[in-house]
């Protein structure tokens, strides 16, 4: 159910490394070009065989009648995923949801509701659970490496290529997106969660658009710029620039498809209608007692995180660099790529350290062994959990179900409400707590 970007991990899992185990029988979405779009890979992969039947959003019921599958990919708009959710829970049928769960509290209730009541199975992808860095936090403290955790600092850069793409697309409007502290840092109150094995109850947040947006342009006198970045003149001397018809994957799934939906994949970023933040500041209490202080910006000339917890018995620091410094004028692919060069006198150079220091000890660099692909190898580990489950038993739990899902949500769901009151916000005020 979705078939924009997200989609393609699973699409070319089932078509390919995971083809063993599983089967796609239909794809669902409101744009018959991006269907079109998985249909060929699908025709590359499986030639000779019939084409994947296709059915637009008001027949995903009739789908699922039709087609009577096992499960259902979840990858659309972060709105809807609630909706789609719940209805094929309410059928019994296991369900994998990409982060975030949902976007609102009302999202919330429902997908409880609906796990609880269903024999299906849901799981929420969170894929930093299973990258190698953030496996071994886990396994510290599990470990009893730092003692209880008293507390955590958790600070994420966004770059001005991946965090400005969030302001160029759907994502830009909180009402469809829950807004960067659901969107994005659901991965990271969903590790903090993880991390410590324990319930967010109390949030409070401030937050702005501070640097995206019409607004805030035009306090730092930012010049008239083009609507959208298809052709547009400079493009390639753009730092803001997204230049989709360069990429054969973006143009078939966004420019292609504008003719059904106008939907522009485009947007620039310093123009009207963005209502979601920049820069975010949160505080979060656990029932432990446990505090997580954190902060999301999304226009840093670097991309990366740091992490410090404190515990009764030391400090563990992970300080991880994805892309360490943004060297060209427009970039057509969004996501991270991390820089392999640069000199040994550069100050700031891709990686990860996780050092741990137990009180009156000197401190120690914990190695960390990560595979390839995407998120250290996470990726390839959460698609094999995903379609072949019932292996060893995994000591860590990285596999997420729907109460993890929730409890990331309604960290930024209320932190939103936080922001808009000014007021701290009670978990348990938005849903009940989960058990």
């Amino acid at each position: 159910m979705g078939t924009g970007h997200r989609a393609q991990m699973y699409v070319d899992a089932l078509l390919g490394s995971h083809a063993d185990v599983g089967e796609i029988v239909a794809l669902c979405d409101s744009n018959a070009t991006r269907m079109d779009y998985y249909q060929r890979r699908h025709r590359e992969a499986v030639p000779g065989g019939p084409d994947l039947p296709t059915y637009a959003p008001e027949q995903f019921d009739v789908m699922l009648d039709a087609e009577r599958p096992d499960g259902v990919v979840v990858t659309s708009v972060d709105a809807t995923h609630a909706e789609y959710v719940t209805r094929a829970l309410a059928r019994g049928l296991d369900v994998i949801c990409e982060k975030p769960l949902t976007t609102d509290a009302a999202g919330c209730r429902a997908v409880a509701d609906a796990a609880v009541a269903s024999d299906g199975e849901l799981v929420v992808t969170f894929n930093y659970r299973y990258s190698p860095r953030n496996s071994a936090v886990k396994q510290l403290i599990l470990d009893g490496a730092i003692g209880d955790v008293t507390s955590v600092h958790f600070e994420w850069v966004l770059d001005t290529v991946h965090g400005a793409d969030y302001f160029r697309r759907w994502h830009r409007e909180k009402a469809r997106s829950g807004g960067l502290l659901v969107h994005k840092a659901s991965h990271h109150f969903d590790l903090v969660n993880w991390w410590l094995g324990d319930e967010p109850r109390q949030v409070s947040a401030m937050g702005a658009l501070r640097f995206y947006g019409e607004e805030a342009a035009r306090s730092r006198r930012v010049g008239p710029r083009p609507a959208r970045s298809h052709g547009a003149p400079g493009l390639a001397d753009d730092p803001f620039g997204l230049d989709i018809a360069a990429d054969p994957r973006l143009r078939a799934l966004y420019l292609d498809a504008e003719a059904e939906d106008g939907y522009l994949r485009d947007r620039d970023v310093f123009s009207e209608g963005i209502t979601i933040e920049d820069n975010m500041a949160v505080l979060v209490g656990y029932a432990s007692g446990a505090l997580l202080t954190y902060s999301l910006n999304a226009h840093a000339p670097w991309e990366g995180y740091r992490v410090a917890i404190n515990g009764t018995e030391g400090r563990l620091e992970l300080a991880v660099v994805e892309r360490a410094a943004v060297r060209t004028a427009a970039a057509v692919d969004p996501g991270v790529t991390p820089d392999r060069d640069g000199g040994s006198d550069v100050p700031r150079r891709p990686g990860a350290e996780l050092l741990v220091q137990r009180h009156w000890e000197e401190a120690r660099r914990v190695p960390i062994t990560e595979g390839s692909g995407p998120h250290g190898g996470g990726d390839a580990l959460l698609l094999d959990d995903l379609f072949r489950p019932g292996g060893a038993p995994d000591p860590l739990g990285r596999r997420a179900g729907w109460r993890d899902g929730v409890r990331s949500v309604l960290v930024g769901v209320a932190a939103n409400e936080s922001i808009a009151t000014g007021q701290p916000v009670r978990t348990e005020a938005l849903l009940t707590p989960v058990s």
